[in-house]
């Protein structure tokens, strides 16, 4: 009988949580079974629906929590849903593995009671939340406290840790005390193939000679109040105006960010296009000349890996960034880096770029070459499999399959 797994995510419904789709169909066409818990949302509202073989129990939440009592309210009733619809799971047809995505660093309180059944709980570790939180918030405290807790119980529950990077990776190490056997890498990356359809829109590319591209949440921590700065700083010190900026995505900061644009002057000069996703959102990345990543450098976002990054490289656009660890290790020679702390030099960094056409062509190439060899799901899906190879190693309903094999040798590689 196939092994079954179930998967738990609370912050992003499925299939538009895009690392954890790739994962559940990864694991349904290595021969597993694989069932979904999620929240609505994003237009995905049915309750009970299979797509593709995968089947998605999702359950109502309300809005994303402000402050203490909003987030524990949130997660409560999370839990409970979660809970909830994995006991009806259980009954009808018993898992192997408990799948669980943090945020939040509490879901693995779903899994305790079925380990004791001898169900493996696999940890897939998508956000450092106390440092999430310490910059959210300006603050340590007892809720940064709290973050590190329950991080600290969820790895101590773990069988095995699914890292995003290298960075995560020690972090399993050194606050989780998970042994290296146990921890496995599997980058959160673009299926290659499906990154280079789109044709170039010429709407956006009529609005000025030069396109800058920004991919992402609009959130205080994502550095999108920098970038605005960034951009008024190229038409006042670099006195440079023939350039727009197509800023794609949605977030709490959106309507502020849209006024923020106003006072500085850059309403001819900015475009925010709300969420996009699929043809839209491909048509757009086509179209620009340079993408931007303006996080800042902090403990957060120097360990996180960007998916933005990847999506410019798939479309061969070369990028500008913050000299963050895991930014430069993703980017490499495809992007340019501004000090950490320096906006000025972002600024430059850009101007470098526009002045010169060749350069932008050639590290657009670099991107797209790495995403090709290094970066794409084809490389990750094998060290997925390696991960469930390892939580299910003393069962005899394992699935085993070569890749697997092959990819188990060196779990730790970036």
């Amino acid at each position: 009988m196939a092994p079954h797994v179930l998967m738990i995510v609370e912050n992003l419904p499925v299939p538009f949580d895009r690392r954890m789709w790739q994962e559940a169909t990864t694991l349904l066409e290595a021969g597993y079974k694989v069932t979904v818990i999620c929240p609505v949302g994003k237009g995905y509202t049915s309750l009970d629906e299979t797509i593709n073989g995968v089947r998605i129990l999702r359950h109502w939440l309300p809005e994303e929590g402000r402050g203490a009592l909003g987030f524990i309210r949130e997660y409560a009733i999370a839990l409970f849903h979660e809970f909830r619809l994995a006991l009806k799971v259980w009954r009808s047809d018993r898992f192997d593995v408990v799948h669980v995505a943090n945020p939040p660093d509490v879901l693995f309180l779903v899994a305790l009671p079925f380990k004791l059944a001898k169900v493996r709980l696999v940890f897939d570790h998508h956000d450092l939340t106390p440092e999430l939180y310490k910059e959210k918030f300006g603050k340590t405290g007892f809720g940064h406290f709290l973050m590190r807790a329950t991080e600290w119980l969820t790895f101590k529950a773990a069988d095995v840790v699914i890292s995003t990077n290298q960075s995560y990776r020690q972090i399993a190490f050194d606050r989780g005390g998970k042994a290296p056997a146990d921890v496995f890498v599997v980058r959160s990356s673009p299926k290659a193939d499906q990154m280079r359809t789109g044709v170039v829109d010429p709407a956006i590319r009529a609005r000025a000679s030069v396109i800058l591209g920004y991919v992402g949440i609009m959130g205080s921590q994502d550095g999108i109040d920098v970038l605005l700065d960034i951009l008024a700083r190229l038409i006042s010190i670099h006195q440079v105006t023939d350039f727009h900026a197509v800023l794609i995505g949605d977030g709490p900061e959106l309507e502020a960010s849209k006024q923020r644009a106003v006072e500085l002057g850059l309403s001819e000069h900015v475009t925010f296009t709300g969420y996009l996703s699929g043809k839209d959102l491909h048509n757009a990345l086509c179209s620009i000349d340079i993408g931007l990543c303006p996080d800042p450098y902090n403990d957060y976002t120097r360990r996180c890996t960007m998916n933005k990054i990847m999506e410019y490289m798939a479309f061969s656009k070369p990028l500008v960034q913050f000299d963050l660890d895991e930014g430069r290790e993703s980017a490499k020679d495809a992007s340019l880096y501004a000090g950490i702390h320096d906006p000025d030099d972002f600024a430059r960094q850009i101007m470098v770029l526009i002045n010169d056409p060749a350069m932008r062509e050639h590290m657009g190439k670099i991107g797209r070459e790495r995403v090709e060899k290094y970066l794409n799901w084809s490389v990750e899906a094998p060290h997925l499999l390696a991960a469930y190879e390892r939580a299910l190693s003393d069962r005899k309903i394992g699935v085993t399959t070569p890749t697997a094999r092959s990819a188990a040798a060196d779990p730790g590689r970036r």
